[in-house]
């Protein structure tokens, strides 16, 4: 059974950072493409980023390149998503995804809650 848990989410205020993590299990997690995806409320869910099952090729969408950066440690079937520089508009559930391309997707967590505000 594919599990994906994700962690790291909080509260944070405007310019400051976080770190998400993806926890994966029952897959084998370094022959696939993994994806960050967030959604706000009232909201359709956004493909944030994407990383290659090999962590050489990455996607960041418009609104977050330059201030997050997607990584991957096969060695312990982790995703992660550092996230800097943040913003009100990135509050969201962050969810990881099994997948590079857009949504829907097959497998994804249950999400950890960001929220950036003073």
């Amino acid at each position: 059974e594919v599990q994906l848990v994700e962690s790291g989410g909080g509260l944070v205020q405007p310019g400051g950072s976080l770190r998400l993590s993806c926890a994966a299990s029952g897959f084998t997690f370094v022959r696939y493409d993994m994806s960050w995806v967030r959604q706000a409320p009232g909201k359709g869910p956004e493909r944030v980023s994407a990383i290659n099952s090999g962590g050489r090729s990455t996607y960041y969408a418009d609104s977050v390149k330059g201030r997050f950066t997607i990584s991957r440690d096969n060695t312990k079937n982790t995703l992660y998503l550092q996230m800097n520089s943040l913003k009100p508009d990135d509050t969201a559930v962050y969810y990881c995804a099994l997948g590079w391309g857009p949504p829907p997707y097959e497998h994804w967590g249950q999400g950890t809650q960001v929220t950036v505000s003073s």
